[in-house]
């Protein structure tokens, strides 16, 4: 049998991806989905950092090929734009198998699902995006398909309803989210493969930003790209913005070379500080500090003096805040701790009741 064409995305059902303001918002703008593909990786041996989630992955997809059966269901987890997308990509080429791509709120009933699983070839790997968000419907005529590879169609009403089984191809599900939390006992038991990105290295994401900026032809020296690096939250997708962004600042002020002076003088002007952090993210700590001086306070009570959705703050400014040790989480709320009095330069209180000193 003649192989299929690898990593071929034969079903897209997605909104068009919403923008936001900031360079450090690690969730992707519009116009990085054209941008980002060149960038990506399509192969293990190419993914830089998450080394011992890479050497268990190879090990899983070497198994499953050599038994020539689809790969267990695998749930990748993380922060976004630490690149959940981007191992579904490898993994179908790993496999030599198509990759679907499907976004959970995109999928609105039953019969949507069923469409995108009856498309899907042997073996092949169905990405859902933002998996947390499937509707109860939808998630429970998900569990049929992932352990028995066939989905039920249940035609009438009462007495004369007639269930009709239809059988799958044996078919990979990869699911992502930032908030494993958010998914049912039910559907979580029914992935074999758990993955947990976490953020980079300063390290691994200065490789990236050096192979980011080799395949888009940019002239950088190592110092530089280890400048973007560190004041990347730990966030490829972000490091390979500011690496846009300090580039079109070296084409306009300099001689197109990114030297550290230059990166620098660039994300001075982009306001992004010597720990990563942007105008909005110090904004955070400084209402939690000063309107709530330094916490516990709730995050519905921050998003509203913020002025801010609370996803946006759970899911693109808390994470790294907290991975960073800028604030804590207690179990009567946010406070700030003293690196982050430190890094306001402000003076912590003598005594406080919320934050950790």
């Amino acid at each position: 049998m003649p192989r299929r064409k690898r990593s071929l995305v034969q079903n897209i059902l997605e909104p068009p991806p919403q923008k936001l303001p900031s360079s450090l918002d690690p969730l992707p703008l519009e116009e990085e989905q054209r941008v980002e593909a060149p960038l990506r990786p399509l192969r293990l041996s190419e993914f830089i950092g998450q080394r011992r989630l890479t050497e268990n992955l190879r090990v899983y997809i070497e198994a499953a090929r050599s038994r020539n059966n689809a790969l267990d269901h695998v749930l990748i987890s993380g922060p976004p734009g630490l690149g959940k997308t981007t191992l579904a990509f490898i993994l179908a080429e790993e496999l030599g198998v198509q990759l679907h791509l499907a976004h959970a709120p995109a999928i609105e009933h039953r019969g949507q699902l069923a469409a995108l699983l009856t498309r899907l070839g042997p073996r092949d790997v169905l990405f859902i995006d933002e998996i947390h968000r499937l509707s109860s419907v939808v998630e429970e005529n998900l569990y049929t398909a992932m352990e028995d590879y066939r989905i039920d169609l249940v035609q009438g009403e009462g007495p004369m309803a007639n269930v009709i089984r239809i059988p799958l191809s044996p078919f990979t599900l990869v699911g992502a989210t930032t908030r494993t939390g958010l998914l049912t006992g039910p559907l979580l038991s029914r992935f074999g493969i758990e993955l947990r990105l976490d953020y980079y290295d300063p390290q691994d994401l200065c490789q990236i930003v050096l192979r980011s900026a080799s395949i888009l032809g940019v002239a950088i020296d190592e110092k530089a790209a280890f400048e973007i690096a560190r004041r990347s939250r730990g966030t490829p997708r972000i490091a390979n913005r500011l690496l846009r962004r300090v580039r079109d600042f070296a084409q306009v002020l300099g001689n197109g070379r990114l030297d550290l002076p230059t990166t620098r003088q660039a994300l001075e002007r982009l306001d992004i500080d010597e720990a990563g952090l942007d105008e909005m993210s110090r904004r955070f700590l400084r209402v939690l500090i000063e309107s709530y001086e330094g916490g516990p306070v709730g995050i519905d009570a921050l998003a509203a003096t913020l002025g801010e959705p609370r996803d946006t703050l759970e899911d693109v400014f808390e994470p790294y805040l907290l991975q960073s040790g800028f604030i804590a989480r207690t179990s009567k709320g946010r406070i700030a701790t003293r690196k982050a009095y430190e890094h306001l330069r402000i003076s912590p209180p003598k005594k406080s009741q919320g934050s950790l000193f």
